[in-house]
């Protein structure tokens, strides 16, 4: 039995808002991650700056924001009116102090609560603020939330407005890196939601003149949209849908401008108005899963005071417009009732596309419906007793529960009993599953719905995933692939991501997907090991153990024992995105990659072919070894 412990005055403490921040920062910014997700917290304080920005702009002061991100360091200028001079310090260090507190003043803002940018303060090893008003300069310099400079008032040239700089904590985010991929959608998405503003991040100019119009026109394959993107906007609300080719939903919504990735009040209420709406038109009940197959839309509101259920505002939990107002249901409702059925009354050609698209959804699924039945029995049955798939104890979906752990949930898709086994006995139990394939999956490039069905193990994977229905009640917050580094394992790569693509692109769109990133070789001595991810690292161990170290090239994740295994997905696992930016087509990408052979192909593949010698030390001697060792 434990001692007991005296529980007394000294026994109650009270952290600092610094102190605070540091200790729990997930409550703060959500999941900290290295940067290989989009919603990691390196991304969340980069928009933390950016929105006090914005509503500096939407209260009409300062049309350009400048943005310059490096690997490590982020600095953002906008020429708003400027923090007042005597109150720069306490904006960014003292909480519950800022200006967005008189709803007269930001009425409509996302930031409310006085955090935002003390966070960023408190998380960054290094951080600046400088305000500029009125002929005047302010300066503040921090350490860790720490204030090391407090530079007095001085004359300035410069413009109204604030300079930010800040360089996140590797002690908090560890091997943190920014991917430009994240950090360029980022970034328009604020263009795209505050039309007329001009964003130049790292000289390139980013700017939109229809704004959720433009967001969908680049977001989709022209060639694959049914009719004109319909654009609507009215007072703090404005919407633009279509419906493309392919399979599932895609939705981009947003509330006074924070992209709130996990939907809500708002988007519940658009999906449905979208039914309702199309139904009362046709003057016909169909099924809401075929008025919605392949829709393509984005809806932006503002809301007073909004409700999110977490301090990164991913999910609107609003149920009002305002204190006043209708409630946030009735009002998209009424909207979207309101302006769609006009359009659509207005444009014949745009409504019998509609139609048409609703009826072959209809008649795809009632192809299906009776072998979907059977596919779906057997897979409850294989879930009792499911020898692919070995859980974890939490999922992403589950809705209670700890948001950090349900935002480390991870799925593995591995190949061959050796890897899953690695991965099986040394994965963390509560957040880490394993979905084991038997051999090559199919290639599925140009197949039809059907195949996700009749194929037991696509079948099996879709359940596991629980995606039959859409990506809203997805259980594990990370689909990993984890395939040796070989020929084979870089096909079967492809296969799965062919899947994912040609039938859940919104999964993939969403930067749900990611290939697991493991050694290439170990090298060690009797005192350290070192394990390289490249051959640049490998030549940096090997410089740094001298004298001759033993290296291994790991030729499989098989090869691996359980134990080493552990040391890869946990805290400093790897994982590489699978991201697919704006020119990306995917109809062409899986024609390149995944269709007939073609001349083109065949160039490109001898073109970038690399081979082993391409990996060989600068050392001759130790290339020597190494080629041996491979022989």
């Amino acid at each position: 039995m434990a001692e007991p412990v005296n529980y007394t005055e000294d026994s109650i403490k009270s952290l600092d808002w610094r102190e605070h921040i540091r200790l729990r920062p997930g409550m703060y910014i959500g999941k900290l991650g290295d940067g290989s997700a989009q919603d990691d917290g390196i991304y969340v304080l980069v928009k933390e700056i950016l929105d006090n920005s914005i509503d500096e702009h939407m209260m009409g002061f300062g049309r350009t924001i400048d943005v310059k991100i490096s690997e490590h360091r982020v600095e953002v200028r906008d020429y708003g009116r400027g923090i007042p001079l005597g109150k720069v310090i306490d904006c960014v260090s003292k909480i519950n102090t800022g200006g967005k507190y008189d709803s007269g003043a930001f009425q409509k803002s996302v930031g409310l609560n006085g955090v935002g940018t003390k966070a960023v303060n408190a998380l960054s090893d290094y951080f600046k603020v400088q305000s500029f008003r009125e002929g005047e300069t302010k300066l503040a310099e921090f350490e860790k939330g720490i204030l090391i400079n407090d530079a007095p008032i001085e004359k300035s040239t410069e413009r109204n407005g604030t300079r930010t700089t800040f360089t996140p904590d590797n002690s908090i985010f560890k091997n943190y890196h920014f991917i430009p991929e994240y950090l360029e959608n980022q970034i328009w998405n604020y263009a795209y939601l505050n039309a007329g503003l001009t964003i130049n991040y790292n000289g390139k100019k980013y700017f939109s003149d229809k704004g959720l119009y433009d967001l969908l026109s680049n977001k989709i394959d022209e060639e694959s949209i049914r009719y004109p993107i319909i654009h609507l906007k009215g007072n703090d609300i404005e919407i633009a849908m279509t419906h493309s080719g392919s399979y599932g939903e895609e939705y981009y919504s947003f509330v006074n401008g924070q992209y709130t990735t996990q939907g809500g009040t708002h988007l519940a209420a658009f999906r449905e108005a979208i039914v309702k709406t199309i139904r009362e038109f046709y003057k016909k009940d169909y099924d809401a899963s075929d008025i919605r197959q392949a829709v393509v839309a984005a809806i932006a509101v503002r809301v007073q005071e909004p409700v999110f259920e977490s301090q990164t505002k991913t999910k609107l939990g609003s149920q009002n417009i305002g204190p006043d107002g209708p409630t946030l249901r009735t009002f998209v409702n009424d909207f979207v009732k309101t302006e769609l059925d006009n359009y659509l009354h207005k444009n014949p050609a745009a409504a019998d596309a509609i139609l048409k698209r609703i009826l072959q959804s209809e008649r795809e699924r009632k192809e299906i419906s009776g072998i979907k039945k059977l596919a779906n029995e057997r897979a409850k049955k294989a879930n009792l007793h499911n020898k692919k798939l070995r859980d974890c104890r939490i999922h992403y979906d589950d809705p209670k529960g700890d948001e950090d752990l349900k935002n480390k949930t991870m799925l593995f898709i591995t190949e061959g009993d050796s890897a899953s086994g690695s991965i099986t006995k040394s994965r963390d139990v509560q957040t880490q599953a394993v979905f084991s394939l038997r051999g090559k999956p199919l290639n599925c490039y140009g197949m039809t719905k059907k195949v996700v069905y009749e194929n037991e193990e696509f079948n099996l994977l879709q359940h596991a995933l629980n995606i039959e229905d859409g990506i809203e009640n997805l259980r594990y917050r990370k689909i990993v692939i984890a395939t040796d580094a070989d020929v084979d394992g870089m096909h079967i790569r492809l296969l799965i991501m062919t899947y994912f693509l040609q039938f859940f692109p919104d999964l993939v769109k969403n930067g749900h997907l990611f290939i697991l990133d493991t050694p290439l070789f170990r090298v060690r001595n009797k005192k350290e090991t070192i394990y390289c991810y490249s051959d640049e690292e490998r030549q940096r161990a090997i410089h740094k153990l001298g004298n001759k170290p033993e290296i291994t090239r790991f030729k499989g994740l098989g090869e691996i024992s359980p134990e080493e295994f552990g040391n890869f997905i946990g805290e400093d696992i790897r994982l590489d995105p699978i991201i697919l930016n704006k020119d990306t087509k995917i109809a062409d990408l899986l024609s390149f990659y995944m269709g007939k052979n073609t001349p083109d192909r065949q160039t490109f593949i001898i073109d970038n072919l690399r081979i082993e010698k391409d990996l060989a030390l600068d050392d001759p001697k130790k290339a020597e070894e190494e080629e041996t060792e491979a022989a």
